[in-house]
């Protein structure tokens, strides 16, 4: 989860949400394929596109929609020049870092493999816990569950193979895109829980100044394109309006209306998704290693969110 909603953890309803709507599980459903189709859908971007272009146009396409959003429920973006400025970092720890890695990951290791490393967050997220977040106590269930997820990932790995046929840096930049996303959420807990904005429009700042630090980094690293690929821009357009833009508005109205606990199972459905949708659609080859491994991991994952009075 990439928002400032999901990482504060606030479950009160927002009086301008509507009554009348889809079913919560319906639209967890569809925040479950949309994310898990974006690994593929990065992977086609790359194919025409730079991946800083990839994520540029990816922001600046959820941007859109959460402007149109905004625009529609006459919000407002927050004032203030400290709120500003803890968000420029949360832009770049939740979106600008993360993105870019994963795009670049793509690069060299399959769509499968960077959804199921997307998976190692709630496992990043733990370990971080137990050192920078004094309320979240550690549980010998939890730490078993850290245990477990760090097994699965040796096992996706194949390393008692010597991690035979995988390339190191693009998996490594996909596990560290992974590692941004908790390091982004423990920031935001200690900066701007209870600021007092609504989620909808901190979440549409956050994904502006993301938008404008890739549009600063992005013309210095890459070349306009010599032509514009139909299909790749396709998958960017669609990347952004539904991966990010509808997804974050999706998400949004989950915590308000089921909670944060409950809208991060989203979690464990992704990678599952990711490695169907690489599989069947682009043709990506699957070792026994990888969906065996993902059960360790998202098992793992689940343990660790385990609260105290389960433990």
């Amino acid at each position: 989860m990439t928002t400032v909603a999901a990482a504060t953890g606030t479950e009160a309803r927002p009086p301008s949400l509507p009554r009348t709507r889809l079913d919560w599980r319906l639209r967890f459903a569809a925040l479950s394929l949309i994310w898990g189709f974006s690994f593929l859908l990065i992977k086609a971007g790359t194919e025409g596109y730079a991946p800083f272009q990839v994520t540029l146009g990816r922001l600046v396409f959820g941007t859109a929609v959460l402007a149109v959003a905004m625009a529609v429920k006459r919000e407002r973006l927050p004032r203030g020049a400290r709120t500003w400025g803890h968000l420029a970092v949360a832009a770049f720890l939740l979106n600008a870092l993360p993105f870019s890695l994963f795009a670049y990951s793509e690069l060299t290791i399959p769509s499968t493999l960077a959804g199921i490393c997307n998976a190692t967050s709630p496992l990043w997220g733990m370990a971080l816990s137990l050192v920078a977040l004094s309320e979240d106590r550690p549980t010998r269930l939890r730490v078993a569950g850290l245990g477990l997820g760090f097994l699965g990932v040796l096992t996706v790995l194949g390393a008692w193979q010597g991690f035979h046929g995988l390339d190191a840096t693009g998996t490594a930049l996909a596990l560290l895109a992974s590692l941004s996303y908790p390091v982004g959420w423990i920031y935001v807990r200690r900066t701007l829980a209870g600021s007092g904005h609504s989620h909808l429009s901190m979440t549409g700042a956050q994904l502006l100044l993301a938008t404008l630090q890739l549009a600063l980094v992005t013309p210095l690293f890459t070349d306009l394109p010599a032509h514009f690929s139909l299909l790749p821009l396709l998958a960017v357009a669609a990347l952004g309006a539904l991966g990010t833009g509808l997804a974050v508005l999706i998400q949004y109205g989950l915590v308000a209306e089921v909670g944060p606990t409950t809208a991060q199972m989203v979690t464990y459905f992704i990678p599952v998704i990711a490695t169907a949708a690489g599989v069947a659609i682009l043709g990506e080859s699957l070792r026994w290693t990888t969906p065996v491994g993902a059960v360790i991991v998202l098992a793992g994952a689940a343990l660790t969110q385990a609260r105290a009075g389960r433990s």
